[in-house]
Order: structure tokens, then sequence, then C-alpha cells
């Protein structure tokens, strides 16, 4: 969907899309990169220090890493046309809870962000 959104405002050549399993990032992502971006899944990630130090290594010294999530409230607080959305309750992080997660992988805690009612984003730099 994001790709076909970005084609119909006539495209972004500096974005690439990259479909991988994201703890092997660098074999894919070859060349350092100023920016990677996750929404909505960090919660199932099994483990997350690996997944921050993973995105480390392949961010340019001062490239962000910015983390889309949902607030730890019940899925039942959290509807959309009036149904529940999101994932499970339980595996919902708190912002506090994601900067503990990605900082032992070697990015720093930037600043947080209100993304939506249901969202905030998290945003990491690696140090230069």
């Amino acid at each position: 969907a994001a790709k076909v959104r970005i084609a119909e405002r006539g495209g972004a050549p500096n974005c690439a899309f990259v479909e991988a399993d994201a703890y092997n990032i660098a074999q894919v992502v070859r060349e350092p990169v100023d920016h990677v971006f996750l929404a909505n899944a960090f919660h199932g990630v099994p483990n997350k220090p690996r997944l921050a130090r993973a995105v480390h290594d392949v961010l340019k010294p001062g490239g962000l890493f910015a983390v889309v999530s949902w607030y730890a409230r019940s899925r039942e607080e959290t509807t959309v046309l009036g149904e529940p959305r999101g994932p499970a309750t339980e595996l919902r992080m708190t912002p506090e809870q994601t900067i503990a997660e990605i900082e032992p992988g070697g990015l720093r805690f930037r600043n947080l962000a209100e993304v939506s009612p249901y969202h905030y984003g998290a945003v990491f730099e690696r140090a230069h």
C-alpha cells in the first residue's frame, strides 16, 4: 500500500522498500542509511535488543530509527469504526518499555511524538 501511495504522488527516488528478516537487515541493506521506520510491529519482536542492534548497524552516524507503536491501553479501548483494533492488550508496550528495549541495542532515545490517539512514535539516534 505504501508503494502505491508513493507512486501516486510521483514517487520518491530516495525511498526503498525492503522485505526481509529484520534481524538480517545488514544482508539486504548494503549501504548505511539515514532512517529506518517500523510501525505496529515492535511489540511482536521476540528479541527486541537484537533487532535494535541490527538497525544500529545499518544506520549512518546520526541516523534515526523511528518506531510507531500502540499505547499500552486495552484493545477494547482502541476502536476503529466501533471494533477493537491492534495487538492483544498483553503485547502492548509503554513508551518507557520501548525505550528500555531499544537502548541496549546501541541507540540513544531522542524524542517521543504523539502519532494518533492510539499510537506514539519513539525516535532513536545512532551516535556519531
